[in-house]
């Protein structure tokens, strides 16, 4: 390799490597590269002319998105941390689409293989059977369509693996199961900003984002990543559900801010995003999800299953608004 060369492909290395860093520590970035490679990023040029083929692999950017065939909506509920009731909110929420848009159909992709909690919720279990072309056929319950890998592993087993192999049984969960047709496909993805969320965010064009939290300033701290993550991949973000706001006492209807008061729906006009809506720390809520019997389909009237449905009629108007220009 020839020492222009060498210098072209660490000019474009480097640059690529300072793009990535806020403006604040590109400093650092130079300080890193010298001490281990004895380099200076500002010593490289990029003045030498590009090659067809490296204008090729650049207009590419980002892996191309390709769509579930026969699904039509696919929306993410995310968190930034996990005990936040993030898997609850998506259960209501996909029976809650179901609800409000009669006749349309749902499905319900529990994409947290470390800690399924879709089987328990919606009542199901059993090893799915495959179709004649041997895709996973979903199992369903209240009217949706599920696939877990908790259907495929012990509930009591740990499941014990390497990235590839997480990677591996996302891509199976969302291409090797027959979800078609699908109108609606609500994604119910692990806590955190790791390497599962930016693989679905970048394997498939996902319409919105719901980022659940509750108000405590902890959780709020890993939600605003949440946020962060789905904008920088280009992922409309639908809004914030508040969730846990409030304690309601079944015995007294004294209402206490266990968590803290309107923290989420603050760091939503912060950040810009919309508010969509409350969801009550109720006792109900727990024992309906722990008896797989979501509070939307065993208590309708109930005060939280509205809250739950409050949150998937904005989830749908959103949907429906124009998507910008990009």
């Amino acid at each position: 390799m020839t020492e222009a060369m060498w210098n072209h492909k660490m000019a474009l290395f480097t640059t690529y490597l300072r793009s990535l860093c806020p403006s604040g520590s590109k400093q650092s970035l130079d300080t890193t590269l010298f001490r281990l490679f004895g380099i200076h990023s500002r010593r490289f040029s990029t003045k030498f002319p590009a090659t067809e083929h490296q204008k090729t692999m650049a207009a590419r950017g980002l892996p191309k998105r390709v769509p579930i065939p026969g699904v039509d909506k696919i929306i993410v509920v995310a968190s930034g941390k996990g005990g936040v009731g993030k898997s609850t909110v998506a259960v209501n929420l996909s029976l809650a689409i179901a609800d409000i848009r009669k006749g349309s159909a749902v499905g319900l992709l529990d994409a947290d293989v470390f800690g399924p909690s879709i089987p328990r919720m919606m009542n199901l279990s059993g090893e799915p059977r495959t179709d004649e072309k041997g895709l996973m056929v979903p199992l369903q319950n209240y009217g949706v369509r599920c696939m877990s890998m908790g259907f495929l592993v012990d509930e009591k087993s740990a499941v014990v693996w390497r990235g590839l192999m997480v990677m591996s049984a996302i891509n199976d969960l969302l291409r090797k199961v027959k979800w078609a047709p699908l109108d609606f496909l609500v994604v119910d993805m692990p806590p955190g900003t790791g390497d599962t969320q930016l693989s679905i965010s970048q394997q498939v064009p996902i319409d919105g984002a719901v980022i659940v939290s509750t108000p405590q300033d902890i959780a709020l701290i890993d939600a605003r990543k949440g946020v962060d993550m789905f904008q920088k991949v280009k992922v409309p973000v639908l809004g914030l559900v508040q969730n846990m706001s409030v304690f309601c006492c079944p015995n007294c209807s004294h209402q206490t801010h266990i968590f803290g008061k309107d923290g989420a729906l603050k760091m939503a006009e912060e950040l810009g995003v919309t508010h969509l809506g409350d969801i009550p720390l109720h006792v109900s809520i727990r024992e309906t999800s722990d008896a797989g019997k979501p509070i939307v389909v065993s208590s309708p009237t109930s005060p939280e299953a509205e809250a739950y449905r409050s949150v998937a009629r904005k989830v749908l108007e959103a949907l429906s608004r124009p998507k910008p220009s990009a």
